[in-house]
């Protein structure tokens, strides 16, 4: 017999052996790379919740964990995954629980029947203090500058689209009965309450559907990267005025520096690149409570620049890098900042 040409046997042997051809995803590494910065390499927490809290596995199925991974939390800090494939995120999920021994929880998607009006008056008693009035969630991040440091995690957001979405009834009731050791959620239990008031309450959260909290679409696609305005002074004259406007906005200045300080030799830097740095403390303070990332972009800096014998004045634009970071509240102060660095810029230009 005619010997057979050697990419056939090769053939054969990817068709027998798929997994050669689309080896199957690493959780552990897709963790990595898209959870940990918020969450931590062991789940311990962070800027996002404690994956690794025996309480918070034992009381949350996978499909919660997948749902919960590919739509995120909208305006919440927690951005969804929905680029991922499906096998990524089931991946990533069979990595979470690497960190806990226990069996997880099945939960069907069967809603519980309840009294809303009644559940309503069960949750202003019990569950308005963490978690709002309408289910908007508590402030801040699990970082522990951005909220009390005897509180391993923020309350989440009843009323959000994405955990209304991935939170299934009995879920909601199994934590409501457990609460969740480790947290301020205590035990429904504990509290005086009988299976019929957890019904009751499950079924009030749930009606939060028909008014869940979206997040509050900026068009971040649409803003410009930086500001830009066209100074009618000289470069140095540019300088002054705009720590002018900054002490008149009730900011101080913090220093003047060249642009290219720290990125080419000493001495020489461009001259005719400055950048201004200026705070107020307190917006800071709110700022950094709200969601420490900010810090990514502040202290606030305007960079004046002169070239071809124009003088222009040039901030990152707050409303653009707000859309970064998946915070309703941050967005309310990116919009603030941004008026005011149309205010110091105007008048420094005027």
């Amino acid at each position: 017999m005619p010997r057979q040409p050697i990419y056939a046997y090769i053939l054969v042997l990817l068709f027998l052996s798929p997994g050669l051809v689309h080896a199957a995803p690493n959780g552990q590494q897709l963790y990595l790379q898209h959870c940990a910065a918020c969450h931590g390499n062991e789940g311990n927490g962070g800027v996002g919740v404690p994956l690794a809290l025996p309480a918070f596995q034992a009381s949350v199925d996978d499909q919660f964990l997948v749902d919960t991974v590919r739509l995120g939390r909208p305006g919440r800090v927690m951005p969804g995954f929905s680029f991922l494939k499906q096998q990524e995120i089931h991946a990533i999920v069979t990595h979470i629980r690497t960190w806990v021994t226990a069996t997880p929880p099945e939960f069907g998607k069967a809603r519980i029947k309840g009294d809303i009006k009644r559940g309503k008056q069960l949750y202003a008693q019990h569950c308005t203090a963490c978690h709002g009035a309408n289910g908007e969630g508590g402030h801040g991040t699990g970082v522990t500058f951005s909220r009390p440091r005897d509180l391993p995690i923020i309350a989440p957001s009843l009323s959000n689209s994405g955990f209304l979405t991935a939170a299934s009834d009995q879920l909601i009731k199994k934590t409501l009965i457990e609460g969740r050791k480790g947290t301020p959620m205590l035990s429904a239990v504990e509290r005086g309450l009988t299976e019929k008031d957890v019904d009751d309450v499950v079924a009030f959260v749930r009606s939060f559907e028909d008014h869940s909290i979206p997040a509050d679409h900026l068009d971040f696609a649409a803003e410009p990267l930086t500001m830009e305005y066209e100074s009618p002074f000289s470069f140095d004259k540019t300088i002054e005025k705009v720590k002018q406007a900054v002490i008149g906005m009730n900011f101080r200045v913090i220093r003047e520096q060249k642009l290219e300080e720290g990125l080419v030799e000493q001495g020489k830097e461009n001259p005719k690149q400055v950048m201004v740095y200026f705070c107020n403390f307190q917006l800071l303070n709110e700022a950094l409570a709200v969601d420490p990332r900010v810090g990514l972009f502040l202290p606030c800096r305007v960079t004046i620049l002169e070239e071809k014998g124009k003088v222009k004045l040039v901030a990152i634009n707050p409303k653009r890098l707000s859309g970064l970071f998946n915070n309703n509240e941050l967005n309310k102060l990116c919009e603030g900042m941004y008026e005011t660095y149309t205010e110091i810029m105007e008048e420094a230009t005027l």
